[in-house]
């Protein structure tokens, strides 16, 4: 069962603020009984379960070879609970989902940017989790001074698009034929959001 609820992006942070691209609310589908916390290293393994079912069956991951604890390690150690922090959706006990941001690129002068990707178990597709995920996500973001959140979304992708519009990001890029996986090539945009 699912209800509607209002829920504020960043309100108390940007009262005062002028950020335009900015949508300080966003409609929010949410699923009753999911609660969203900060991912814990014994959660590690349904992670890597539900990555490595987009790994092998989507497009939406240009990974192409399954994961195990050890080779996702260094994924894993990336998080600081900062600017780079990974968030996972738990309905009674149950992982069904999980999102989070990563360095945007290595340089230093990137630290403030971030790339955020948002992945939900596939027996709970459709039921507002990665909305859930975003909406506790992106506002933990600001304290740590992110600037900038990025989404690289491989097309076609219109339920990804969908989720990243309803929380402001716009798309700046789009490469074309940028990756190829299961014997074709894809396209990937980007899109932005201002978060600080």
């Amino acid at each position: 069962m699912q209800h509607t609820v209002v829920s504020s992006f960043t309100e108390q942070h940007h009262a005062a603020a002028d950020h335009a691209s900015v949508q300080l609310y966003a409609r929010q589908s949410v699923s009753a009984g999911v609660t969203c916390r900060p991912a814990v290293e014994s959660d590690l393994t349904a992670l890597i379960d539900i990555y490595n079912h987009y790994v092998r069956s989507s497009h939406c991951t240009f990974d192409t070879d399954p994961f195990d604890p050890d080779s996702r390690q260094p994924w894993w150690r990336q998080f600081d609970g900062k600017r780079h922090q990974c968030w996972i959706a738990d309905s009674a006990g149950s992982i069904t989902g999980y999102a989070c941001t990563t360095p945007f690129k290595a340089k230093p002068a990137y630290g403030t940017s971030v790339e955020i990707s948002v992945y939900v178990h596939p027996d709970s597709a459709g039921r507002g989790i990665g909305r859930q995920l975003y909406s506790t996500l992106l506002p933990a973001l600001v304290e740590h001074g992110v600037h900038r959140a990025y989404a690289g979304i491989a097309l076609p992708n219109d339920a990804s698009i969908g989720l990243h519009e309803q929380f402001g990001f716009k798309q700046a890029a789009h490469f074309h034929e940028v990756g190829y996986k299961f014997e074709r090539f894809w396209d990937v945009v980007w899109l932005e959001c201002a978060i600080g």
